[in-house]
């Protein structure tokens, strides 16, 4: 089952803020695998496909670094097509000597880096969904350690050649302030369904049962502040709705719980209570 496609709801582009556009397109690149979609002087879209714009990056005339313990960007996700893909990728990132962090957790098997501003990168493969285990309404998810031989062992040593075209942003996990607020905003407001929780500090929240499209936590502080506008970090991302009847349905729900809505560019604009910035498109 396709969770990135309508009628589900789900992440489509994400846009950082980074220090030096140069050194991270480099980076995203080389050691990631994105191509160039459209490149300005101070900002670039990335794609996997030659189509579809999954990354935008812009530098600001004043970027500051990344502010520790705010809200914010925890990591954006990469979603591969199969494991063989995990595979490839894993191999080039160890042939480049690329700090890595790993996780099984049931429902998919993950790598984790940063890239050279502080931002955090997951890529990942699913597990098909006839496999993940539900209890009610909950899916079981944990953190375990990667079988890396078998995964490297399903690339057959075949060469990696960037990310491969249906490569998607498969889920983006935020820090934020407060997560009553947080599963407020985005349950009753935006339409996601809580499918995982892990204890009074993380939540893990999706539409059309997949084991998640947004993550949520308080890693950084309850209370935690929102960084400034111009340091190192997310910008926004964006969520599609199938139609645009779905869509002025959860702009008229954002607005019963008093969330701000704007219209800049033809484009819908919402902010979350800890501070991110959400587009509202189809």
């Amino acid at each position: 089952m396709n969770f990135h496609k309508g009628p589900h709801t789900f992440v489509g582009e994400v846009s950082l803020i980074v220090q030096d556009l140069k050194r991270s397109l480099s980076f995203y690149k080389e050691v990631i695998g994105f191509k160039v979609l459209e490149q300005s002087h101070k900002r670039a879209t990335l794609t996997a496909d030659g189509i579809h714009s999954l990354l935008s990056l812009e530098e600001l005339e004043e970027t500051l670094p990344k502010e520790p313990r705010t809200t914010g960007l925890y990591h954006f996700a990469l979603l591969l097509p199969s494991r063989e893909d995990l595979g490839k990728i894993l191999a080039h990132l160890i042939k480049l000597n690329i700090r890595l962090g790993s996780s099984d957790h049931l429902v998919s098997e993950a790598i984790y880096l940063s890239d050279p501003d502080g931002n955090g990168i997951e890529i990942y493969r699913d597990r098909p969904a006839s496999d993940w285990t539900w209890h009610g309404d909950q899916v079981e998810m944990t953190v375990d350690p990667i079988d890396a031989r078998g995964i490297l062992a399903e690339a057959e040593g075949e060469a990696w050649d960037g990310l491969p075209a249906g490569t998607v942003m498969g889920h983006i996990h935020l820090h934020v302030s407060d997560l009553k607020s947080a599963e407020e905003f985005y349950g009753k407001g935006l339409g996601f369904n809580v499918v995982s929780r892990f204890g009074n500090q993380a939540l893990f929240i999706s539409t059309g049962g997949y084991h998640h499209h947004i993550g949520l936590n308080t890693w950084n502080g309850v209370g935690a502040p929102a960084p400034a506008e111009n340091s190192v970090g997310l910008n926004w991302f964006t969520l599609h709705f199938p139609n645009e009847e779905k869509r002025s349905s959860i702009i008229h729900s954002l607005e019963s719980i008093g969330a701000t809505i704007k219209e800049l560019d033809d484009k819908i604009l919402t902010m979350d209570p800890s501070g991110n910035h959400i587009y509202l498109s189809l």
